[in-house]
């Protein structure tokens, strides 16, 4: 394995970035540690004449920034995703630290894609955006003083895959190419909303709070890392579902 097969793989991604030197210093960290793909999800300010200025000519980078509106689309079609923070979840996450996500990330087949997120400088990612995402990862700063900013946290964990990149492949405990091809974040967010449509239609879900189940669901999912047929499995079984609950209603 060189380098940029795992590299090239990943993309960076930052939600709702308010600072224009923010994506510069993104671009920076990034070039520096071999990772090209950047994607912007509904930035305040981009194109910046401030982020060319703070990317120290990692302008190719912040030209070939893809810009997007939502999450969903700057993930769809990946099958790793982590989420980035320190925060303390109400429902816990599975979590890495920033090693153990490079060497997770490294140990995939060479077909899936990769995605690190990067949540906004004030609040950082919501309960709902880390729910898109498989798992998070934390970096274990000084609990007195853990305040990175975005560039820093950045190239913390761009260093940490460039380091699991040039790794010997005789170390990595990782996964075997599997049977099929794996399911997308854009599959797992397709059956959650048929799976929260069914429980709702059955009845089992609380239509007023119907996120207090649903959460676990999505964790469950998140660390099972499904296939296409698993999930083909998972919705045909729902739709089975839907079928007997129309059924019943019927005869009522």
């Amino acid at each position: 394995m060189t380098p940029s097969d795992l590299l090239d793989r990943v993309r960076v991604v930052l939600l709702h970035t308010t600072h224009p030197g923010n994506i510069g210093a993104t671009a920076r960290a990034m070039k520096t540690m071999g990772l090209r793909n950047l994607v912007l999800v509904k930035p305040k300010t981009f194109p910046s004449e401030i982020a060319v200025a703070r990317s120290s000519h990692a302008d190719d980078i912040l030209d070939a920034a893809v810009v997007v509106e939502t999450l969903a689309e700057a993930i769809g079609d990946c099958h790793f995703v982590v989420g980035t923070g320190d925060r303390t979840r109400t429902v816990p996450w599975p979590l890495y630290r920033p090693r153990e996500m490079a060497e997770h990330a490294r140990s995939l087949p060479a077909s899936q894609s990769i995605a690190v997120v990067f949540g906004r400088e004030d609040i950082g990612m919501t309960n709902d955006q880390m729910m898109q995402c498989n798992a998070q990862v934390q970096i274990p700063a000084n609990p007195d003083y853990s305040s990175l900013n975005l560039g820093s946290a950045v190239q913390v964990l761009a260093y940490e895959l460039r380091m699991a990149a040039l790794g010997d492949d005789q170390q990595v405990p990782g996964r075997r190419d599997w049977d099929e091809a794996p399911a997308t974040q854009g599959d797992i967010e397709r059956l959650m909303e048929h799976w929260q449509r069914s429980y709702l239609g059955a009845e089992f879900l609380d239509p007023n709070n119907p996120k207090a189940a649903m959460t676990r669901i999505n964790r469950l999912l998140a660390r099972a890392e499904l296939d296409q047929i698993e999930v083909n499995i998972l919705r045909g079984m729902l739709s089975t579902l839907d079928r007997w609950v129309a059924r019943a209603k019927a005869e009522d």
